[in-house]
Formats: C-alpha cells, structure tokens, sequence
C-alpha cells in the first residue's frame, strides 16, 4: 500500500494526457462545495466502509485553494491474530496459532482533515487537484470474539480485551482526482485519498493503510478576483 500514492499521480498522469485541448479557464469560482458518496478499504483488517463526504474549499489563487473535508463511514472487517499484539504470546504458547484466529467487528469511523488544494486548470471542461491533507480519524469498534478465545487468554493470563474499542488518531494523508465542469456552477468530481494511521495501538501492532474513492457533485459559486 505504500504505493498508493504514487498509484494516485501516476492516474492523474493518464486522464491529463487524455483530455482534448480546449480553453484555459479564466472564470474561476471562489467557493467550491463537494458532497458524494465515499468508499474505503483497509486491506490490514480486511475492513470496508461506505459513507459520506463533504468538502468545502476557499479558491486564493487560480492554482491554490484551502479546504476543509469531513466524512462519516461505516462497515465491517476481520482482526487476524498475527496483526495483534498478542500474537508473540499466542504463538509462544501454540505455534502458529496466531495465524488461525480471525476476529469479525463492525466499524463506524469519522474523518475530518483541513489543507491546501492545488489545481490545474489548463482545460476548460475538467479541473484536475491534487490534496495533501492534514487531520484526524475517530473510530467505533465492535468486536465479536469467539468464545473458544475466553480460554486462550485465561492461558497467557491476560485479560480479554474490550468488545466496545474508541481511539482517535491524527495522520497525514495524499490524494488527486477531478472535476467534469457541467456548467461554470456545477461540477461532478472523482477523487481518490491515501491515509496512514495507527489505530488501536493497544491492540493492533502495524499501523493501517486507508484508501478512500469519492464520487459526486460540486457546486460552486461566488467569483475568485486577483484582488481578493
């Protein structure tokens, strides 16, 4: 996953190189608002959400932009033993036993990230952005252990772990994507963000890949002026 962002650009790269040559834009909107359906996976817990966006964004430049992005998320995935931090003990007391445990959870997550947004505005019909993005990720989740693991860690002497886990974790993240101009008002974007973060370090060792997809409308208004 860690080629995620490069896989990112590298697209980016692709749909600039196919778009037919037109018009430059010159009426450029000063506020800019996306909402859409979100979908995201984290390929360590085999865990897939589906939820909502919302982006706003204050143009300062024909190229820059801030802007702010708040999603909620909800879905399912599986905790394996060998990405806990019991797995040294399981496997100490059972070779290999780590490996054969998987945990299901349900998951609802929240994110929230603020920075710049830098466009490339060279076609009239499509804006292309690229998004670093600085911000935070609060996660619910709630895990159904089987009941054969009670023994376990009656076994290692530890005690099981709570069914109900909260954490919040900041991260920094990368994304790219683009916007089909329907008219100078209304848009409809695709967009793709890549996060790393470690939640739940008190339970799970490595740290999470995010991968996120969003997809629908922007709405623009209000006329960006070089005096502004």
């Amino acid at each position: 996953m860690s080629r995620v962002p490069l896989l990112i650009l590298c697209t980016l790269l692709i749909l600039v190189s196919g778009v037919s040559l037109s018009a430059q834009q010159t009426d450029i909107n000063r506020y800019t608002l996306f909402t859409g359906f979100d979908y995201m996976i984290s390929p360590a817990r085999n865990l897939t959400e589906r939820g909502f966006e919302a982006d706003f964004g204050v143009t300062t430049r024909p190229w820059l932009g801030l802007g702010i992005d708040f999603g909620i998320l909800s879905g399912a995935g599986t905790i394996t033993g060998t990405e806990t931090v019991y797995a040294p003990a399981v496997n100490q007391l059972l070779p290999g036993a780590a490996s054969s445990i998987h945990v299901p959870f349900n998951s609802l997550t929240y994110t929230f990230a603020a920075g710049p947004q830098f466009y490339i505005r060279k076609w009239e019909k499509v804006t292309f952005l690229i998004r670093p993005g600085f911000g935070g990720m609060h996660e619910r989740a709630d895990i159904t252990f089987p009941p054969a693991l009670a023994p376990l860690f009656g076994a290692l002497q530890l005690p099981v772990p709570s069914a109900h886990q909260n954490d919040t974790k900041l991260f920094f993240g990368l994304g790219a994507g683009f916007d089909l101009n329907v008219s100078r008002t209304v848009g409809f974007r695709f967009a793709g963000d890549w996060v790393n973060t470690h939640l739940f370090s008190n339970l799970l060792s490595p740290r999470q890949n995010y991968v996120r997809f969003s997809v629908g409308p922007t709405f623009r208004w209000g006329k960006y002026s070089q005096s502004q």
